[in-house]
């Protein structure tokens, strides 16, 4: 197939074919970014709601600039990654700072904004500036791969040539933020990782994979990360009806979010007896242990937390440590938090001892 042809073909299909998305009903860079960021890494169902309420409470990049880094992670609870957040949140201080509040209209220009990769660059210059430059995400990977026969490992150096020098090859000369926004849509909801719809595809007699059966193959990925096995005792420390939160360090996963005060172990849950830790044998020995979840197991990308809570209320005044507050249950509920920690908070294990 020419290559004309193909990205006609793909254009058809989209208009027939496509969600109805906010995002894609407007040219304004700031809420193109805003879409990129959110849906990295997160499906566009979940992703979509957070969409919203970003456009609702920061509807410009100024806006969103002045905004207090708290509330920005509070916003984005529940969406995981939560230094896309952060980053976000810094890129849009430099695009006020140093460009006046308005994005570089090129893809060369957006690339030199700190946060800003090939990727988002390429979805912002195409969607928002019409300039002709192919993305090359996951789906974009899948389905030239798919569709061309292309071996080449996708977590290689040399894959993000090879399929860039594809996709720019492919794109319309008439239509390039159409047929990116074809090609990505078509990956997401046709040519998808598991189970591609190939009996109804409009390229099923000319796609590679499917005349030599490799749909379950193609893209090639070896590289696979490493799952870090993490063991977390959570002490819910209560006084007066208020309690003991800090904000997370960076370093480690959930910067900046809030939670109580940890354990962390080596390889299994403790019992109270075995933690040597001297400002909760302080606090133990002034407390009552109200209740103790059942562990907990959560999933993250590259690590499985398993994580218990300890309820205990506080009889009498101790030294705190470094960091560490009493909030009310109204501000705990305000704070940004790991997911971890609010599926607890309205768990019954927690709200039956309030």
């Amino acid at each position: 197939m020419e290559t004309k042809a193909f990205s006609e073909v793909l254009i058809r299909w989209y208009h027939t074919n496509k969600r109805d998305l906010p995002w894609r009903k407007t040219k304004d860079p700031y809420k193109i970014w805003l879409s990129e960021v959110i849906l990295q890494q997160t499906r566009v169902a979940q992703g979509l709601p957070y969409y919203e309420k970003f456009v609702e409470n920061y509807p410009t990049v100024k806006t969103l600039a002045s905004a207090d880094e708290q509330e920005v992670l509070r916003l984005w609870q529940g969406l995981g990654y939560y230094s896309r957040a952060r980053n976000m949140h810094t890129t849009a201080k430099i695009v006020v700072q140093d460009f006046g509040g308005k994005f570089p209209d090129t893809y060369e220009g957006l690339l030199k904004l700190k946060g800003i990769g090939p990727y988002t660059a390429a979805a912002i210059a195409s969607f928002a500036f019409d300039e002709k430059v192919a993305v090359v995400d996951g789906n974009v990977f899948r389905v030239l791969a798919r569709f061309l026969g292309v071996e080449t490992d996708i977590s290689s150096h040399e894959a993000k040539k090879v399929f860039g020098e594809l996709a720019n090859k492919l794109i319309s000369e008439e239509s390039p933020s159409i047929y990116n926004q074809a090609i990505m849509e078509f990956g997401a909801i046709h040519c998808t990782p598991a189970n591609p719809d190939c009996m109804f595809c409009v390229f099923a007699d000319l796609c590679v994979a499917k005349a030599k059966g490799m749909q379950a193959i193609l893209p090639i990925k070896s590289k696979k990360t490493k799952v870090r096995n993490r063991f977390f005792d959570y002490f819910v420390i209560e006084q007066n009806g208020s309690f003991l939160m800090h904000q997370r360090p960076e370093g480690d996963i959930w910067t900046g979010l809030n939670d109580f005060y940890l354990i962390e172990n080596e390889e299994r849950l403790s019992e109270l007896d075995e933690i040597n830790n001297d400002f909760l044998a302080e606090v133990l020995s002034k407390a009552i242990i109200k209740n103790s979840s059942e562990s907990i197991k959560h999933i993250l990308s590259h690590q499985r937390i398993e994580a218990r809570f300890w309820h205990v209320v506080l009889n009498d005044e101790v030294a705190i440590p470094a960091g560490y507050a009493f909030y009310s249950l109204d501000e705990v509920e305000n704070l940004p938090k790991p997911i971890l920690i609010e599926k607890y908070i309205k768990s019954s294990a927690f709200s039956s001892e309030k």
